[in-house]
């Protein structure tokens, strides 16, 4: 009998603590998911200066620069280093030389806008080589568009012999209305006016009462109201581009806009075509296990997780899952994705074209990892864009050359 009791008391101990390792387990992985779905939804405060400027080179007039090297220093092509807080930026070029054993790579300098590169020692590496229209050589007007939160500032920047087809340009996560620059010249090469717009919790548009990213759900509505703007002056029709999730706010407007027979066409650069597919990849990426990736992927979606998200409502993930909808999506989209993004998965875009080839052209980019295939060759992406829409601007479009 007292053996008895002495293995029941043990018993006992043990079953307790294994209920604590489970319910330190269970608490842990709430914690972690509930931090990997408040990060995706919540806009940063500052870009991490994540690239080490290690030395500058003065040769003659030219500069070179010599930077750690990353996986995205070493790729060719023209990027920015913004430094000096984002106050100013480089531009650079070429690869000089690359030395794998000192981590360190030399690049030509293009360019210095706003600062002095010889005194900054980090900085960020970006893929919108310009800040301002101003250091395209374009003239640019300030406007105010009247979003659901408030007035929020656009550029528009007008063409020459303008048509009545405008381009509205919406970036990405964590960018600005200046990614979508590069775009101009070809824009305008089709007789386009170009509208780059600012929208909800970008740092520049008013934030929204909860702060935080809809992840497309709520911040198309900011893009139905740029098209508002555009048809008021002057506009018959408009293309949307769209930059990573700026390319899901695209899509959720050609769905759900009220003045959506306004949009004539998309052209998506690296676009989240399915959210439950990014978001899976991405707690991969940062070694998240899987069930608890798909924990935070449940808080972001389930009312319940409005509590740990701080979201003002749940976001709809199935609704962005525009492989599932494939069928549904009816208006012309040139995507142009690179396949070894290593951000936004290209095999939905892959998938979404072959679904629904009527509506979606999937032009495939290798080595320019997230949203800068034009970084690395700008003469092939502004060809496929222009060739792609030049045919469905109809009457209105002007001749080539």
């Amino acid at each position: 009998m007292q053996q008895s009791r002495h293995w029941a008391k043990w018993g006992m101990l043990a079953a307790g603590a294994a209920g604590a390792a489970g319910f330190s387990v269970v608490t842990a992985t709430s914690a972690l998911a509930a931090y990997f779905a408040r990060r995706v939804v919540t806009p940063e405060k500052a870009r991490a200066d994540d690239v080490s400027i290690l030395a500058v080179i003065a040769n003659g007039p030219e500069q070179q620069v010599v930077l750690g090297a990353t996986v995205d220093t070493i790729i060719e092509g023209r990027y920015a280093i913004y430094f000096d807080g984002g106050r100013a930026h480089a531009v650079v070029g070429r690869i000089i030389s690359y030395v794998p054993r000192e981590g360190s790579v030399t690049r030509e300098v293009l360019e210095v806008v706003g600062g002095d590169l010889r005194t900054a020692t980090r900085g960020w590496w970006s893929g919108s080589i310009y800040a301002h229209p101003q250091e395209m050589g374009l003239d640019s007007e300030d406007v105010m568009i009247e979003l659901p939160d408030g007035p929020a500032p656009a550029w528009l920047v007008r063409a020459p012999n303008a048509l009545p087809t405008w381009a509205v340009m919406v970036h990405g996560r964590g960018a600005t209305r200046s990614q979508g620059l590069p775009s101009v010249p070809a824009a305008h090469r089709l007789g386009m006016n170009a509208l780059l717009i600012s929208y909800r919790n970008d740092g520049d548009a008013p934030y929204a009462a909860d702060r935080r990213y809809g992840l497309g759900v709520t911040e198309w509505r900011d893009v139905e109201a740029a098209i508002d703007y555009a048809v008021q002056h002057g506009a018959k029709d408009v293309v949307l581009f769209g930059y990573s999730m700026g390319g899901a706010i695209c899509l959720q407007a050609a769905d759900l806009a009220r003045n959506r027979r306004h949009i004539l066409a998309m052209v998506l650069d690296g676009p989240v075509i399915n959210w439950v597919n990014v978001l899976a990849h991405q707690a991969q990426l940062n070694r998240i296990p899987d069930y608890v990736g798909r924990y935070g992927q449940l808080m972001l979606s389930h009312p319940v997780g409005r509590r740990i998200t701080g979201l003002a409502a749940p976001v709809d993930l199935k609704s962005m899952d525009w492989v599932a909808r494939a069928v549904e999506l009816r208006t012309p989209v040139l995507v142009l994705h690179s396949v070894d993004d290593d951000f936004v998965p290209y095999e939905p875009t892959a998938e979404l074209a072959r679904r629904n080839p009527e509506m979606v052209t999937f032009e495939p980019f290798s080595k320019a990892r997230h949203t800068k295939e034009w970084n690395m060759d700008p003469e092939r992406w502004e060809n496929a864009v222009e060739t792609w829409l030049r045919p469905r601007l109809g009457r209105y479009t002007l001749p080539r050359g």
